[in-house]
């Protein structure tokens, strides 16, 4: 197989929950401990660390990336799910996994993953982990991928576990209600392992002190500390993800980072790690902003910021996941606005009709488009150049307009 095919192969034999929903949602760690043993453990052949929580998980990962890129250590960064490309969720010092590394390792295991049945996202974790292991990382930032006890990445012992926040979101898999989805994130603290809080919520904060006191585990909370650091990226709900990275940062022994390293891993971010879809500027005139925020509490922080931005008329392209709690998230949005409903290209991506109608229900006023390239392109035809054109709802809408 070719690196298409080997993608093709991944994607549609296998469940993907990103891309499928529940369907490929595994309740243990079974298969993924059985093929770490299959790959003789190459979690065990690098040191980690592992950031959780419902939002900024994946800007507090490349926070901490760069930041130790700038100290000049070699730095492996696991995230999910990706943009554009799928070598995107494995990367050292911000260099995407080769496509003939795909290739030569699902050809090397395809029998095994045939056998054992592994979903998508447990075959990555294993990719990414035997990659890591092979190009001898210094350390790798492991994310999570869905809360955090049953996620496949829960196989390492870490140097550091980090927990950015607690916030509603996949109540299907992790519960409906802060605390129970805390338990689920609190799932990655281990034995002696010092763990960092993002923020200390009053809902949640017990339990997490509970778990580290019972696992004799250093604890701390992010937000008590008081970090002043300018930082590459656009996005007022940054300041919370620079607290918690700089705070994992301070406190990962056997490191050596000084503060210049810090400032200038926080300043160059987009170039170490290439992270994007963060209140990412495509362009000015119409000014268009991307932002892959799609649950409440991540909603909550960008469409506030939005109602600072100047414009005469607000455009926005908007498509969610069909599991989306849609009760939760539309009241949010202003109803000032020109809304473009469309629907992401995954089997998971709900109906532009079904959205439009739900929409109106609270106010939300606009067409329907059957892809988001139509709604976006439609958008860039009716704006001003002093408009603003807002794309987000979920990350593949994001995806597909980057």
């Amino acid at each position: 197989m070719n690196y298409e095919e080997t993608l093709h192969w991944m994607f549609n034999q296998l469940p993907m929950y990103q891309r499928q929903g529940s369907t490929a949602f595994k309740k243990d760690l079974t298969n993924i401990l059985a093929f770490s043993k299959e790959l003789k453990n190459p979690e065990k052949r690098f040191k980690s660390i592992h950031v959780a929580g419902t939002n900024g998980k994946g800007s507090t990962s490349h926070f901490i990336a760069s930041i130790l890129q700038e100290a000049g250590y070699k730095v492996g960064l696991y995230t999910s799910p990706h943009l554009k490309n799928f070598t995107e969720r494995i990367r050292i010092n911000g260099e995407e996994i080769p496509k003939e590394k795909v290739v030569s390792f699902i050809k090397t295991h395809k029998s095994f993953l045939e056998k054992q049945g592994l979903s998508f996202f447990e075959m990555t974790v294993g990719m990414a982990f035997d990659y890591f292991a092979t190009e001898n990382v210094d350390i790798a930032i492991i994310e999570v991928g869905l809360g955090g006890r049953l996620d496949s990445t829960n196989i390492i012992t870490p140097e550091i576990s980090v927990i950015t926040n607690i916030g509603i979101d996949h109540t299907q898999f992790l519960g409906e209600t802060l605390q129970s989805i805390a338990l689920e994130k609190a799932g990655i603290i281990k034995y002696g392992v010092p763990v960092v809080i993002g923020q200390r919520q009053p809902e949640t904060e017990k339990i997490f002190i509970e778990k580290a006191r019972e696992l004799k585990a250093d604890i701390s909370f992010a937000s008590d500390e008081n970090y002043n650091y300018k930082v590459e990226l656009l996005g007022d709900y940054q300041k919370n993800n620079v607290k918690t990275a700089v705070s994992t940062i301070t406190k990962l022994n056997g490191f050596k980072v000084l503060e210049k390293h810090i400032k200038n891993g926080l300043l160059n971010v987009t170039k170490n790690t290439k992270l994007k879809g963060r209140w990412q500027v495509l362009q000015e005139q119409p000014k268009v902003i991307c932002d892959t925020a799609h649950n409440k509490d991540g909603l909550n922080y960008v469409l506030n910021q939005l109602k600072n931005e100047k414009f005469e008329t607000l455009h926005i392209v908007l498509g969610v996941v069909s599991d989306k709690d849609l009760s939760g998230i539309l009241p949010m949005f202003p109803k000032k606005a020109k809304y473009y409903f469309c629907k992401p290209n995954i089997p998971r991506g709900l109906s532009e009709d079904i959205l439009q109608q739900k929409a109106r229900g609270f106010g939300l006023n606009g067409s329907v488009f059957s892809s988001v390239n139509q709604a976006f392109e439609k958008a860039k035809e009716k704006a001003q150049k002093n408009d603003i054109i807002y794309v987000g709802g979920s990350t593949f809408v994001v995806a597909e307009v980057i």
